[in-house]
C-alpha cells in the first residue's frame, strides 16, 4: 500500500500520471482500477464471502475482480482513510494505493438462504441444492483447516453434514451427488480428529467414508493412521496395505507402513522383556520355595 497527501492543485499528485491509464470504478474518480494479471472465469458476485474487507474502497473494487486477478487500485480519501486519515501510517486526506490479488472467494447465497430457514423450511428445501449449500460449508471448513482452526473446521463440516439429516434423495442422480458430498465429508472430519488427537472419532468417519467407496485409498490410509494411533498394529496394517495396493508409490502411506513396522518391533520387543521378567520372577519364588 503505498499513500500520498492531496497536493494543491498546481501540482500533479504523485499518482496523477498512473490514474490516467486506470478505468473509473466508481464513476467519480474515487476509485480507479488497473489490471495487472487477468482473472478466470466470473466476476465476483455481491453474495461472496471474501475475507480481509477493510475499506468502502476494497469492498467496491472485489466485485470488479476475477479469480487469479492481480489488479492495482487508487482510493480517494472517501474511500479510504477519510479526512482524518490513520495515524501515524496514513496521513489526513490521503489517496492509497492498493494491490489486491483474488486467491479464491466463496459465493455463499444459497447456504446463507439454507441456515436463514425454520427446521420446517428447510425439509422442503430443493434437494437438487443440498449438495451446493453443503459443500459451500464444507470450504469454509477447509479455509479454518488451512488456518490450523481445526475447532472451527470441525464445526463447520458437521454443519455441512446437517443439510443432508433426514432427507431422501429422490433418483439415482441425487443419491450420487448426496454421496459425493458425504464422501468427502467424512474424510475432512476423519483428518480433523487426527489434528485433535482423537483416533478413535477419526476412525468412526474413515470407516463412514468407507461404506459409501469401500476402495477409497485416503479412506483407508486414514483408518490406518487412527488405528495405529490406538495401537491396534493389526487392524491399522491392514487398512494400509490396502491403501498401498491401490496407490503403491504413494510416500505418505508406504511411510505410514514404515512406521507401523517400526511399532510392530518395538511391541514385540517388549513383550519379551516382560514375558523375560515373568519367567525370572517365577523362577526365584520357585527356586525360594
Amino acid at each position: 500500500m503505498i499513500r500520498a497527501p492531496e497536493d494543491p492543485v498546481d501540482q500533479p499528485s504523485p499518482f496523477y500520471y498512473m490514474s490516467l491509464r486506470m478505468q473509473d470504478v466508481t464513476g467519480d474518480g474515487g476509485v480507479l482500477k488497473e489490471v495487472l494479471r487477468h482473472g478466470s472465469g466470473r466476476i465476483i458476485p455481491l453474495t461472496a464471502s471474501v475475507s480481509d474487507i477493510t475499506l468502502l474502497g476494497m469492498e467496491l473494487a472485489m466485485p470488479t475482480m476475477k479469480k487469479g486477478e492481480f489488479s492495482r487500485f487508487l482510493f480517494k480519501p472517501q474511500y479510504a482513510y477519510g479526512v482524518m486519515g490513520c495515524p501515524p501510517r496514513i496521513p489526513p486526506n490521503a489517496t492509497i494505493m492498493f494491490e489486491m490479488e483474488v486467491l479464491d472467494f466463496l459465493d455463499t447465497v444459497e447456504s446463507d438462504e439454507y441456515f436463514s430457514m425454520s427446521q420446517e423450511e428447510q425439509v422442503k428445501y430443493p434437494l437438487d441444492k443440498l449438495p451446493n449449500v453443503a459443500n459451500t460449508e464444507r470450504e469454509l471448513g477447509n479455509h479454518f483447516f488451512h488456518q490450523k482452526r481445526y475447532e472451527d473446521a470441525k464445526d463447520q463440516y458437521k454443519k455441512a453434514l446437517s443439510v443432508f439429516a433426514n432427507r431422501q434423495p429422490a433418483n439415482e442422480a441425487q443419491n450420487q451427488k448426496f454421496h459425493s458430498s458425504k464422501l468427502l465429508l467424512f474424510l475432512n472430519l476423519s483428518i480433523i480428529y487426527l489434528k485433535l488427537d482423537l483416533p478413535s472419532r477419526a476412525l468412526v468417519y474413515g470407516e463412514r467414508a468407507l461404506q459409501i467407496e469401500s476402495k477409497h485409498p485416503k479412506a483407508l490410509f486414514r483408518c490406518g493412521q487412527a488405528c495405529m494411533l490406538l495401537l491396534e498394529y493389526d487392524k491399522a496394517k491392514d487398512f494400509l496395505i490396502k491403501a498401498q495396493k491401490l496407490e503403491p508409490f504413494n510416500p505418505d502411506i508406504n511411510s505410514a507402513l514404515v512406521k507401523l513396522d517400526g511399532c510392530f518391533r518395538e511391541w514385540n520387543l517388549k513383550e519379551k522383556e516382560m514375558c523375560s521378567r515373568m519367567f525370572a520372577a517365577s523362577k526365584h519364588a520357585t527356586v525360594k520355595d
